[in-house]
């Protein structure tokens, strides 16, 4: 058994969403990094690709389908920063009721 440890994988849909992340929401790459737990270098060669392939995107969509996409990645975006502000007032209200 070698010493080395074993290098983890992230399948293609992972490093899609996470490169989404950065460019739908416009984050800096370092926060989002930290948040999932990747390093900023490997963050940042995923959203390289993706803006790259969102600079010559694919033909098979249509303009309305386009356009649904953006909408739901826009909305996708709100909902996480809701999700995360839900779990900090939750946290905040756990701490709160444990105090009383």
């Amino acid at each position: 058994m070698s010493g080395k440890p074993k290098r983890k994988s992230y399948s293609p849909a992972y490093r899609r969403d996470a490169a989404h992340l950065v460019i739908d929401t416009g984050r800096p790459i370092a926060v989002v990094a930290r948040e999932i737990g990747v390093g900023e270098a490997l963050l940042g060669r995923w959203v390289a690709v993706e803006r790259a392939h969102d600079d010559d995107p694919p033909r098979a969509l249509d303009v309305d389908e386009r356009a649904e996409l953006e909408r739901l990645r826009v909305e996708n975006a709100e909902l996480r920063m809701d999700r995360e502000f839900l779990k900090k007032a939750a946290a905040f209200f756990v701490t709160e009721n444990q105090n009383r």
